[in-house]
């Protein structure tokens, strides 16, 4: 049996449960967990946000932990070794994506915590595909949410091969947020953190960013106008995305991996005219996930995060809810 956190209805605090997985399949691996990051989008599925939850619902797609037993047809993990899981449990390995090396992109691919039980609980299961090694030089204590949130800013650098000439801003420094301006100014970026909090300002300079601007100042995103090659959206509500999209060269890109909910409203001719783009992405492929990392490694990267134990998994919700995460939330076996 699996001991694990569920919720029971939409926006119900979670209470221990237990479930059975049946044997385990030959092309998975059992982690037994270790730490687990609590993410917006386990906020999202809890209150089903985005209408597909199933419950009992049981959270945690930023897993930590170390391989407990493998399928028969597993051989490049092996029992002990330190991995991390992410937002994706499986994926169909046949389709077009997949075998393009694009497997985040997999219509059929499965969600840790949607039509599975996620890792808030002592073990988790999922494809051995979709499970990443955790390399020397990151730290376990921390990594859980380079697997959702790090990832997901990670991956448009590869996506559209931006240069480390390149001028970036990022809206809302956040958990998200913070994380991109880490890896864009070790990427090589000149970084500009759009935040109106002044504590975020002075962190996001600690952080790496090499300028701020006031994003509710009209005045000052006008002065921004045709500065930014690409801007990436970290934030889940409604602003002013003309005013955005002025603040890019020609051929610059406003990307979005923050899942607002409202329709976005642009003026055509502010694409046309400068040959503007528009677009989104979700998280990272494997194979993505395992560049993310090295680079982490190698530029000593990490998330700037605070830790509850597993049983006080309602408080760290409560924290996340309230706008209190320092940025992010991890939680570690009691």
């Amino acid at each position: 049996m699996i001991k694990a956190y569920a919720a029971q209805e939409a926006g119900q605090e979670l209470t221990p449960y237990e479930y059975d997985p049946g044997p385990l399949g030959a092309d998975e691996v059992e982690i037994a967990v270790e730490s687990c990051g609590l993410c917006h989008s386990d906020l999202s599925m809890l209150d089903n946000e985005w209408g597909f939850t199933q419950y009992p619902f049981v959270p945690g797609h930023e897993v930590i932990g170390k391989v407990a037993a493998t399928g028969e047809n597993v051989s490049h993990l092996k029992p002990g070794q330190t991995v991390g899981l992410g937002w994706h449990s499986a994926y169909c390995n046949e389709c077009s994506t997949c075998n393009d090396g694009d497997q985040n992109l997999c219509a059929s691919a499965q969600p840790t915590i949607a039509g599975r039980h996620g890792g808030f609980a002592d073990k988790v299961r999922a494809q051995a595909k979709a499970v990443v090694p955790l390399p020397e030089g990151v730290n376990p204590e921390t990594a859980g949410p380079l697997f959702c949130g790090g990832i997901t800013v990670f991956n448009p650098l590869v996506q559209f091969d931006i240069p480390p000439t390149a001028k970036v801003g990022v809206i809302g420094i956040g958990g998200l947020g913070h994380m991109a301006v880490k890896f864009l100014s070790a990427w090589g970026c000149e970084v500009t953190a759009f935040t109106s909090s002044e504590n975020k300002k002075a962190e996001a300079l600690e952080m790496g960013a090499h300028k701020t601007l006031n994003s509710k100042s009209a005045e000052a995103l006008e002065e921004a106008a045709g500065s930014f090659d690409l801007i990436l959206s970290t934030v889940n509500v409604k602003l002013d995305w003309n005013a955005y999209l002025n603040t890019l060269t020609p051929k610059g890109r406003l990307h979005f991996v923050g899942a607002t909910l409202e329709p976005i409203e642009l003026g055509v001719f502010g694409l046309i005219a400068a040959q503007r783009s528009v677009s989104g992405s979700p998280v990272g492929s494997p194979a993505t996930i395992e560049k993310m990392l090295a680079f982490a490694a190698r530029h000593e990267i990490e998330p700037t995060t605070q830790t509850y134990p597993m049983s006080k998994i309602n408080d760290a919700i409560q924290a996340l809810r309230d706008g209190k995460a320092h940025y992010r939330i991890v939680l570690t076996k009691d």
